[in-house]
């Protein structure tokens, strides 16, 4: 029994419950109040004529024609009402006060042959006529509805007081989730130290301990295929580099120049494998300096002048400098050539280079045979290639596209792809002014 008890208070569902069964009650009470306070008060408009029915001649008896004034006075204290009684010569009343002009009244209804139902400011009043004398009788105290209003705003008034109560209580109870939703997001950028704190003994403290668990393993697992991946790196570079000492003492030869084509392909391999696991962590710091990008990208484009389907660039005049990672952006720059010039059949490679406010737009476009459209999708995705017997014959590893779009979004730009079939390509790249969470002077 201790320990439901106990489970119910850390329960984050009961709590909710509870303000919930709280609220309810006190809406009912409210609503239950309300329609009390009518009910008395409609029963207590209808006492005047349902008692004067009942018991008129009694009263009217002990009045007395002509009028008794101290029978009258202790009826009206008996009663609860104040009797008015008038003829021409007489005008009395048993409240001083005499709140109220009965001879005012306007005609409701008859009640018998000598009385009537009347009213005057919404109070219904009953008139008697008997032995040459009128006789008045309305409750002592105001009945009308001000009352029953005042009762409404004060139940609303403590409705909105619970709710704000509430919605205070239910916010701090969600703050947890709130959390909850920062501490996902930055685990999903890749922010895999990050872990959410919380002392909570309810399920959001348990579901907190599954997030940190979570990230614990992902964490684990990632440095475990990092780890994997610098050590095969390390014991294939060894026997690479043996493999390119023996070819140098090998005589000259076709097949000594197609075995070193083939080792400086693997050799390329593992140096894009690993840049593109550097990129692929949200932690791997970019060193970013000043370039002049117009200047900086024709000075890449004029290496490749030796491409004998020709290359023809456009920058403009006013060049912009631009804060860039250099080693990766030449990277970028030079695996988009020479996509262009592998697929591009020969044909002439147009580069442009213009500017868009703070964003530098490179344009590499070829003339090749294009890519499926049905392929565009997948194009940029890691070991990915449209037609794997050609790529193969063209040389690559599915990787070049890869690593481009992982170095411009590094950067905080992106990479887009157009293509036609039996027109080109075209590959864009956005790149910003300054990279992500810099601060600009």
């Amino acid at each position: 029994m201790i320990s439901l008890i106990e489970h119910v208070k850390k329960s984050l569902f009961f709590r909710l419950l509870l303000i919930f069964g709280i609220t309810l009650v006190l809406f009912l009470l409210i609503i239950w109040i309300s329609l009390q306070t009518i009910t008395e008060d409609d029963n207590t408009i209808q006492t005047i004529p349902n008692y004067f029915t009942r018991n008129v001649e009694s009263v009217i008896e002990d009045i007395g024609a002509p009028p008794n004034l101290s029978n009258a006075m202790r009826l009206a204290d008996e009663l609860g009402w104040t009797i008015n009684i008038r003829n021409p010569i007489m005008r009395w009343s048993s409240n001083a006060e005499n709140r109220l002009n009965v001879d005012a009244s306007q005609y409701l209804e008859t009640l018998s042959n000598n009385a009537e139902m009347r009213t005057i400011s919404n109070e219904d009043i009953i008139m008697v006529k008997r032995g040459g004398y009128d006789f008045y009788f309305y409750q002592r105290f105001i009945n009308d509805n001000s009352f029953n209003y005042i009762v409404l705003y004060i139940g609303l008034t403590v409705a909105a007081v619970v709710l704000f109560i509430n919605y205070f209580m239910v916010n701090r109870l969600l703050d947890p989730v709130r959390l909850l939703k920062r501490g996902a997001e930055r685990i999903e950028k890749g922010d895999l130290n990050f872990r959410v704190k919380s002392n909570r003994q309810d399920e959001l403290g348990e579901l907190t301990e599954s997030i940190n668990h979570m990230a614990d393993s992902l964490q684990s697992m990632l440095e475990a295929k990092r780890q994997l991946l610098m050590a095969i790196s390390h014991e294939l570079r060894t026997p690479i580099t043996k493999a390119k000492l023996r070819l140098e003492f090998m005589p000259k030869s076709e097949e000594k120049m197609q075995l070193r084509n083939d080792i400086d392909e693997i050799d390329l391999l593992i140096s894009d494998l690993l840049e593109a696991e550097r990129l692929n962590n949200e932690h791997s710091s970019l060193v970013a300096e000043p370039v002049e990008f117009a200047r900086f990208v024709k000075s890449i484009v004029k290496q490749f002048d030796s491409y004998e389907g020709g290359l023809d660039i456009d920058v403009p005049d006013d060049d912009k400098i631009f804060n860039l990672d250099k080693l990766r952006v030449r990277l970028l720059i030079t695996n988009l050539l020479n996509n262009a010039m592998r697929h591009g059949q020969e044909g002439p490679i147009f580069v442009k280079v213009s500017f868009e406010k703070d964003r530098a737009i490179l344009k590499v476009i070829d003339h090749g045979e294009g890519i499926p459209e049905e392929h565009l999708p997948q194009i940029t995705e890691p070991f990915y290639r449209a037609d794997s017997s050609r790529q193969r014959n063209t040389g690559g590893y599915g990787l070049g596209l890869y690593l481009c779009r992982l170095i411009a979004e590094a950067h905080g730009g992106a990479l887009l792809i157009e293509s036609n079939m039996g027109e080109g390509t075209r590959l864009t790249v956005h790149l910003p002014r300054y990279l992500p969470l810099s601060n600009p002077k």
